[in-house]
């Protein structure tokens, strides 16, 4: 199987990289080409259940859907390349039979949608299929349906299906082209800097940096796993990989088990943020967002606020670590034996001698470089990362630590191909959403719905919005959440005046957010199975460290300069950038700190409850929202003078009482 599953990868890796620089076929057919090796590789290592995996019925079903895969991919290809000309039904290709499809067209385009509907399931669970499936009910039923549900004429089975399988705005759609030409070279990036050792080099790096640095064992979760999440773009992928050191480290150095899992699940939600890789929604954005813009332009405004989100991280975890150490050791000592037995695991990991090697940082600084190098001198994304994974390869034989083996190099080839096995199947599903979409005319309805509800209020709309992407989250990828969202409301915040990116980010942060939001947070639930610990506190504990990340979208849509953007969508003045990202510092000080409950000295109710008035005062959007637009400076200056207040107060009695 693993020769099989490396084999799959491998021409598909080979396939996209030609394909995209290169391209030969129809664009339907290299998306089919490309949905055909996730499926298959999906049927072969994602069993039906995981109790039947090893039941010889179960293999065989599961290689039945497997050639039915390709037989149904095959059939898109076939019926759309000129290669085949001859096996055209009615000498039409697929392309030009639109409301003429033949009955073997309809009979395939079940079958494949059957496939998508069961691939989904096994590798996301049963959130998004069944969002599909209701979406598709919707379609059928549309004349039966109440007002507030939108109604609409209906369509049959034939028209439905052949909307979502058959052409080019369903399946084999933008959600599935994004993965095709972006994401999965990012994917396939990320596994090769795996397999020379550069990406473990960051966390060797990170506990340099901070061995001697007060709760270093979590500032070492957040630094590296803000890094590895921008190369993974997956917060659960990010948790199940850095959460395995980092969580036994903090628990060593006296974190509860929730704190240290809400730690490692905040800071690998934040990783899609992080420029340059960033997450496949980064890449969706310069299909989606109107006018269009490049893909330096999204990096360029993803920096403050990422550099703001991993701020109140690194924050929080200083001041708690602080507030841990002046606090009697009984607190946090381990309760039971397997709590035991993790701290020390994690002082095992800390005692361990820090192997930096310097060539693995050089490979890992110079393949980042020249990605954005490449970026910076006008290639397009797919070309960047291409060019960019021959330097890589290129520079790793320098070095026999960093050399790509045999061995090494089908590893990252077999871990891209499995990687990448659930972004297909979850893109090929929300393409059946889509498609639903654009065939109801549901997306252009819907923000005329929600207009009214929101008053042509602004902030009414966001709060909204937020709801929204945050309910779709719940167990959705961050991805998925944000695609379906852009296109049902995205419209809304472009008619209510909101810079197009500005909104377009607003929409993505609260679908990262998702991650850590109860009562579904994924990546929380993930770092709870490391950390040993309760699934619910350790939601909450993701929640509260993470919780900056919902002030965030709110601060951006209101001073787009935090963006570099301009409310016209130019380029702002350097002095209002400056002045917008030094208010925001200072609110999330402010808020670290009153989350944390430390500030140079313990802090008790009163004085926390001061410092969130504080934050709220300075991470106040701006605008005229219940205020004036004339008094944001007043409301800004109110906030960074009760900060100051609050720190000559701790300043007087640091070292010698806690304070009131």
């Amino acid at each position: 199987m693993k020769i099989l599953n490396s084999l799959i990868a491998g021409i598909l890796i080979v396939f996209t990289l030609w394909e995209v620089n290169y391209p030969l076929f129809q664009p339907q057919s290299s998306l089919a080409v490309f949905a055909m090796a996730g499926l298959v590789l999906c049927f072969l290592n994602f069993p039906l259940r995981k109790k039947w995996s090893g039941k010889k019925w179960s293999r065989v079903l599961d290689g039945t859907l497997a050639v039915l895969a390709v037989l149904a991919c095959g059939f898109i290809i076939t019926q759309t390349e000129t290669l085949f000309r001859a096996l055209w039904l009615d000498g039409q290709p697929l392309g030009n039979r639109p409301g003429q499809e033949t009955g073997l067209d309809i009979f395939v385009a079940v079958v494949l949608l059957i496939l998508v509907l069961e691939s989904a399931r096994r590798c996301m669970g049963w959130a998004l299929p069944i969002l599909a499936i209701l979406f598709l009910t919707y379609a059928l039923f549309g004349p039966s349906l109440p007002n507030w549900l939108i109604p609409h004429r209906g369509y049959d089975l034939d028209r439905t299906v052949a909307q979502t399988v058959l052409h080019g705005q369903g399946v084999f759609g933008v959600a599935l082209g994004v993965m095709f030409r972006y994401v999965f070279l990012f994917v396939v990036f990320g596994a090769f800097l795996g397999a020379t050792g550069a990406t473990g080099f960051i966390i060797e790096f990170a506990r340099r940096i901070f061995r001697n640095s007060v709760g270093a064992p979590a500032k070492v979760a957040v630094v590296s796993s803000g890094f590895m999440g921008s190369l993974s773009g997956s917060a659960v992928a990010n948790v199940v990989t850095t959460g395995t050191f980092t969580i036994p480290m903090m628990r060593a150095a006296r974190f509860k088990r929730e704190i240290a899992g809400g730690i490692e699940a905040a800071s690998s939600s934040g990783g899609a943020l992080v420029p340059p890789v960033m997450g496949a929604a980064a890449y969706l954005m310069l299909e989606i967002v109107q006018p269009a813009v490049t893909y330096l332009q999204i990096i360029q405004s993803a920096l403050i606020p990422a550099i703001l989100y991993y701020l109140s991280l690194f924050l929080f975890v200083h001041f708690h670590s602080l507030r841990i150490a002046s606090a009697p050791a009984v607190e946090e000592e381990p309760s039971d034996p397997e709590d035991s037995e993790a701290v020390e695991k994690g002082k095992k990991i800390i005692d361990e001698p820090v192997k930096l090697e310097p060539y693995k940082g050089v490979l890992f600084a110079a393949s980042l470089a020249s990605l954005i190098a490449f970026l910076i001198m006008g290639f397009t994304p797919f070309r960047a990362v291409t060019f960019a994974l021959l330097v890589l390869i290129t520079l790793s034989f320098f070095r026999p630590e960093t050399r790509l083996t045999w061995t090494r190099f089908v590893e990252a080839i077999r871990g891209a191909g499995r990687d990448v096995v659930p972004l297909i199947c979850a893109a090929a599903c929300v393409g059946i959403i889509i498609g639903v979409v654009t065939l109801t005319g549901v997306g252009t309805r819907f923000p005329a719905l929600i207009l009214p509800m929101a008053e042509n209020n602004l902030l009414g709309a966001l709060l909204l919005i937020m709801v929204g992407s945050l309910v779709l989250g719940m167990g959705l990828p961050s991805v998925v959440c944000y695609l379906l969202m852009a296109t049902l409301v995205g419209p809304v915040l472009g008619k209510l005046g909101v810079v197009p990116l500005a909104a377009h980010f607003f929409i993505f942060y609260f679908g990262m957010m998702s991650m850590v939001t109860p009562p579904v947070a994924l990546a929380a639930y993930a770092a709870s199975s490391v950390a040993g610990s309760k699934i619910i506190p350790t939601s909450m504990a993701a929640f509260r460290v993470a919780l900056v990340g919902f002030t965030l979208p709110f601060m951006f849509v209101f001073r787009p300069e935090l963006l570099l953007l301009a409310p016209g969508g130019e380029s702002p003045s350097v002095i209002l950038v400056i002045y917008a990202t030094t208010i925001a510092a200072l609110g999330i000080v402010a808020f670290a700190g009153g989350l944390s409950g430390y500030l140079l000295v313990r802090l008790k109710t009163g004085s926390r409850c001061l410092l969130f008035v504080a934050a709220a005062l300075m991470l106040y959007p701006g605008d005229a929202i219940l205020f004036p637009k004339e008094w944001m400076l007043t409301i800004h200056d109110l906030g960074g003078v009760a900060l100051l207040v609050i720190v000559a107060m701790v300043t007087r009695v640091a070292g010698r009482r806690e304070i009131s």
